[in-house]
C-alpha cells in the first residue's frame, strides 16, 4: 500500500545522510521532496501543509542544531509526526459495562463490511470473547447468505430473521438482535449494516434508525483505503450524518497510494482502530500508528512480526527445533520442512521480508521471491525417502533422478537443494558454536548444544585417570603408590613440589616448581628448540648461574 511513498521518503533521507550540519536550504529541499511524496501518495493538501509546517518548525530549531547526527534527528522528527497523523496512540475497543457489547459497521457498498464484521468476530473470539453477527444488510443480494458462510468458517453464529434481497426490517433486526444475544449468553454484537454506491439520504436515514434503537458502544466507519482523496469526503458525510468512534480500513494489501489512512485522522479526529490486509479471515488486527509509521520509512515492523510468530508457533515445538539447530548435524532435511511449514503458517513470505528494516531498498530483491519456490523445495523433500531425509550424503545420481521425478523438478534443483542444505547446517553450526567471524556463540544454546553432540559413553570403558591443572597435585597424582614423593611415602613435601631452578626458588612467591618437562635452565630450553628455531647461544660469562647451560643435561637427539 505505500511502498510508494516509502521508496520516495527513503530517497530523501538518503541524501541527508553523511552530513555533518544541515542548512536551513537543506531542511527547505528536504521539506519540498517530503511534500512532493505526501501529495503524490493522495495525502489530502490540507494535512500535507499542516505536517510539513510542523517538521520545518522542529527541524530549524535546537533540536536539530545541536544534535550529533542532523539527519538522523531529521528522520526521528518526521517518524513522530507521522505517527501523529496517524492517531498518535493504538485504540482499544471500549466493551459494556453490562453485556452485550454492540458494534456497529458503516460505510459504502464494496468497502468490505461484511467480510470485516466476520474477521472482527474471529478476532474477538481469539481473544476469549463470544461473539455474535447480525445480518442487518438486507438490501444487497446474498448479503444475508455471504455473512452465514462467513460466520461458519469462523465459528461464529449468525443472526438472520429475515432473508434479505430486499424482504424484511434491518431495525427490527438489529432490536430484537440484543435480546438474542442475551439469551445465547453471547458477550458481543457485531451488526453489519447496509451500503450504497454513494452517500444518500436514505443510506445515512436507515444507518441513524439502528443507532437509535441499538445505542451501540461503539460505531466503525469500514473505508476501503485504495478510494483515494474521495475517502476523507465520505468520512466527513459519515461523521456529520449518523457520527463514529473509529475508522477500520480494509485493503491494505492492495497496491494503491494509501493517502486515504494518512488523511482521515487528521480531518476527522477519529482514530484508526483496526486493519485489514488481506482475504483470509486471519488477515486482521489492531492498527498500531507508530509500526506503520517505521513501515513507511523503511524501519522495518518487527514487534509484528514477533507477535504473528507467537501465535503461529507452537512453543514446545519451537524449542525441539532450536535443540536440534543448536546441535549442527542434527538439523535434517525433516526438520527443514517442519521449519517451511513453520514460515508458512505466518503468511506470504514477501509481506515478512516486507517487515524487515531496509526491505524498500531490496524490492526488487524480495519482488523475486515467491511462495512457490517454497513449495518445489518442500516437493523435493518430501519425495525423498526417511532415511535420505536423515541422511542426504547417500543421495546418489539414481535417488536424485527418483526425487526429480517424484516432484516434477529438474535433478539439477535436487542438487542444488542439497548442497545449500549443507551450507545452511554448516552455518547453523558456526553461528550457535561462536564460529562465525565477529559473532558471539548464541546465548542460552551452548547447554543445548553440548546435550545434542555429547557422544554416548560405552560401557566397560576404563576411566580416565583424573587430571589436575595445579603442578604440585598433577606431580601427586603422576606418581604411583610406593613411590619415593608420592603422598604418605619417604621424600613426600608438605605443601611444596619438585624444587625450581637454583635462584627461581621464590620467583613470584609460587612454593611450588615447574611441571615435568620443562628445561633445567633457560640456556637448555632455546638450544633444545627445534631447527630454524634455534638462538644463538648467549655468552656464558654474562649470564647469571641460574640461567647457565648446564653440561652434564641431556640434549634432544636430533632427527
Amino acid at each position: 500500500m505505500f511502498d510508494t511513498l516509502s521508496d520516495r521518503l527513503t530517497q530523501v533521507f538518503s541524501s541527508l545522510r553523511g552530513r555533518g550540519r544541515l542548512s536551513a536550504a537543506d531542511i527547505d529541499a528536504t521539506a519540498r521532496e517530503i511534500r512532493i511524496a505526501l501529495l503524490e501518495a493522495d495525502v489530502a493538501l490540507p494535512v500535507v501543509r499542516q505536517f510539513i509546517a510542523r517538521v520545518k518548525e522542529r527541524a530549524g530549531g535546537d533540536e536539530v542544531s545541536t544534535a550529533l547526527n542532523p539527519a538522523q534527528q531529521v528522520i526521528k522528527i518526521v517518524h513522530e509526526e507521522l505517527v501523529g497523523i496517524l492517531g498518535g496512540e493504538t485504540r482499544r475497543l471500549r466493551f459494556a459495562k453490562v453485556p452485550p457489547t454492540v458494534i456497529m459497521l458503516a460505510g459504502l457498498q464494496g468497502s468490505g463490511k461484511t467480510t470485516l464484521a466476520a474477521k472482527l468476530a474471529l478476532w474477538l473470539k481469539a481473544q476469549g470473547n463470544t461473539p455474535m453477527l447480525v445480518a442487518a444488510d438486507l438490501q444487497r443480494p446474498n448479503a444475508v447468505q455471504q455473512l452465514q458462510v462467513l460466520g461458519e468458517r469462523a465459528g461464529v453464529p449468525v443472526y438472520a430473521p429475515f432473508p434479505g434481497n430486499g424482504v424484511g426490517d434491518p431495525v427490527a433486526a438489529a432490536r430484537d438482535s440484543l435480546e438474542e444475544a442475551r439469551r445465547r449468553q453471547q458477550n458481543m454484537v457485531i451488526i453489519d449494516t447496509a451500503g450504497r454506491l454513494g452517500v444518500d439520504a436514505e443510506l445515512m436515514a436507515q444507518a441513524v434508525a439502528i443507532r437509535d434503537a441499538t445505542q451501540p458502544d461503539e460505531i466503525m466507519f469500514v473505508v476501503d483505503a485504495m478510494i483515494g482523496q474521495d475517502a476523507v469526503a465520505t468520512a466527513q458525510a459519515f461523521l456529520d450524518g449518523v457520527g463514529y468512534d473509529g475508522v477500520v480500513l480494509t485493503k491494505l494489501d492492495g497496491d494503491a497510494r494509501g493517502g486515504a489512512a494518512l488523511s482521515i485522522v487528521e480531518l476527522t479526529g477519529r482514530p484508526i482502530m483496526f486493519a485489514s490486509s488481506g482475504e483470509k479471515l486471519e488477515d486482521f488486527d489492531v492498527f498500531h500508528p507508530d509500526r506503520m509509521a517505521s513501515r513507511i520509512l523503511d524501519m522495518g515492523d518487527i514487534l509484528t512480526l514477533i507477535e504473528q510468530a507467537e501465535k503461529t508457533f507452537d512453543a514446545d515445538q519451537t524449542a525441539s527445533l532450536a535443540g536440534r539447530l543448536a546441535s549442527g548435524e542434527g538439523f535434517t532435511l525433516e526438520d527443514f520442512v517442519e521449519q517451511l511449514s513453520m514460515v508458512r503458517k505466518l503468511g506470504p513470505i514477501g509481506n515478512l521480508l516486507g517487515m524487515l528494516p531496509g526491505a524498500a531498498k531490496n524490492r526488487e530483491l524480495l519482488s523475486q521471491v515467491n511462495d512457490r519456490d517454497l513449495d518445489r523445495a518442500e516437493a523435493i523433500v518430501r519425495s525423498m525417502t526417511p532415511q535420505e531425509r536423515r541422511n542426504p550424503k547417500i543421495i546418489n545420481g539414481s535417488r536424485r533422478a527418483r526425487i526429480a521425478g517424484g516432484s516434477g523438478v529438474a535433478i539439477g534443483e535436487v542438487s542444488q537443494l542439497v548442497t545449500n542444505f549443507y551450507e545452511g547446517q554448516k552455518q547453523m553450526k558456526a553461528m550457535f558454536s561462536g564460529g562465525m567471524p565477529g559473532m558471539p556463540a548464541m546465548p542460552g544454546m551452548g547447554a543445548a548444544r553440548r546435550a545434542a553432540t555429547k557422544p554416548a559413553r560405552k560401557k566397560g570403558k576404563k576411566k580416565a585417570a583424573p587430571r589436575s591443572g595445579d603442578p604440585r597435585r598433577a606431580a601427586e597424582i603422576g606418581r604411583g603408590p610406593g613411590e619415593p614423593g608420592a603422598p604418605g611415602e619417604p621424600g613426600a613435601q608438605s605443601g611444596t613440589g619438585p624444587a625450581l631452578p637454583r635462584g627461581l626458588g621464590g620467583l613470584g612467591g609460587l612454593p611450588g616448581g615447574l611441571p615435568d618437562g620443562f628445561p633445567e635452565s633457560l640456556a637448555d630450553g632455546l638450544a633444545s628448540l627445534p631447527p630454524g628455531l634455534n638462538f644463538p647461544s648467549p655468552a656464558q660469562d654474562n649470564v647469571p648461574a641460574a640461567f647457565r647451560a648446564n653440561p652434564n643435561a641431556k640434549r634432544r637427539k636430533k632427527k
